[in-house]
C-alpha cells in the first residue's frame, strides 16, 4: 500500500491529466487518494504543493542514480546532460500532467510565479547532481541559465515520439553547447566575486 503523500501525487497527476489543473480540486484530490480532506491538506495545502511534490519526487529518482563517484574524464556539461536527460526520462510518463500544467501556468502569470521556487530547487538538484554549486550569484545565475534551457527544451520533449527521445536530446545537446560558448564569452570580460573571495569561475549552466 502506497503511503498518503504518494498516493495523492498519483492522484493528483492523473486528475489534472484527464481534467486540466484548474478543474482540479483539492477535494477531487482527496477523493481519488482515499484521503480526507483535512488528512491530504496537512500534506499538501494547495495544487502547487502538490506539484512541487512530484517534481521533488522526479528528483529523487534522478538523484538516485548518480555514481558516488564522478568520472574524472567527462566535463561538467557532460554530466549535466546525463542527469537531465536521465529526468526527462523520468517525467515521460507523466507528459500529460505535466503538459496541462504547463499550459495553466502560461495563461496564469501568479500561477507561473507561485510554480518558480519549486522550479528553481529542481534545477540546483541537477546542477548539484552534476558537481556544480547552485549556491550564492554564480549559482543563482546558473540556475536561471538552466530553467530557460528547460524551458526551451520541455518544448521539444512535449512533443518526442522518438523511443529514445532523440530530438529532446538534440535539443538539449544544442543548449547545453550554446550555454559554454556563451559562458566562455563572458569570463573573458565578465567575473563574479563573492565576498572574503577573488573573482569566481564561469557562471554557466553547462561550466
Amino acid at each position: 500500500m502506497k503511503p498518503p503523500s504518494e498516493a495523492a501525487l498519483d492522484a493528483f497527476l492523473s486528475l489534472v491529466a484527464d481534467k486540466g489543473f484548474a478543474a482540479v480540486t483539492l477535494r477531487d484530490v482527496a477523493s481519488a487518494a482515499g484521503l480526507g480532506l483535512a488528512d491530504l491538506y496537512r500534506l499538501y495545502p494547495d495544487k502547487v504543493a502538490l506539484v512541487g511534490g512530484f517534481l521533488a519526487r522526479i528528483d529523487g529518482e534522478v538523484l538516485g542514480r548518480v555514481p558516488a563517484e564522478t568520472d574524472p574524464e567527462e566535463t561538467a556539461r557532460d554530466r549535466l546532460f546525463d542527469i537531465l536527460m536521465q529526468r526527462y526520462d523520468a517525467l515521460r510518463p507523466h507528459r500529460p500532467a505535466l503538459g496541462a500544467i504547463r499550459r495553466a501556468a502560461t495563461s496564469d502569470p501568479l500561477l507561473a510565479l507561485a510554480l518558480g521556487p519549486a522550479l528553481r530547487r529542481s534545477m540546483a538538484a541537477m546542477l548539484e547532481a552534476s558537481g556544480l554549486p547552485s549556491e550564492g550569484l554564480p549559482g543563482a545565475l546558473r540556475q536561471n541559465g538552466l530553467l530557460a534551457i528547460d524551458y526551451t527544451v520541455s518544448r521539444v520533449f512535449d512533443r518526442d515520439e522518438t523511443v529514445d527521445l532523440s530530438k529532446t536530446m538534440a535539443a538539449l545537446d544544442g543548449r547545453l553547447k550554446s550555454a559554454e560558448k556563451w559562458s566562455q564569452i563572458v569570463d573573458k570580460y565578465i567575473k563574479v566575486a563573492e565576498p572574503g573571495t577573488r573573482a569566481g569561475g564561469p557562471v554557466s549552466p553547462a561550466a
